[in-house]
């Protein structure tokens, strides 16, 4: 049982590094809102500590366009 809840900690720990790097690049101020944004928005937070060392995570998302 305790190697749950340190394991618990750990990955909060992990997230809530990965919240500081988002709020660092001002991702949570941008009004503008799609599936780029939220999608890279999600995944430096996923990121966590590797945001330190160099890893910049972008998402592009290509949604399909309604036919005439």
């Amino acid at each position: 049982m305790r190697g749950v809840s340190i394991s618990g900690v750990i990955v909060l720990i992990w997230l809530v590094i990965g919240v500081v790097a988002a709020a660092q690049r001002d991702y949570f101020d941008q009004s503008e809102t799609n599936c780029a944004h939220a999608g890279t928005t999600i995944v430096t937070v996923i990121a966590g500590p590797l945001n330190y060392l160099g890893v910049n995570p972008q998402v592009d998302c290509d949604l399909p366009e309604p036919s005439e």
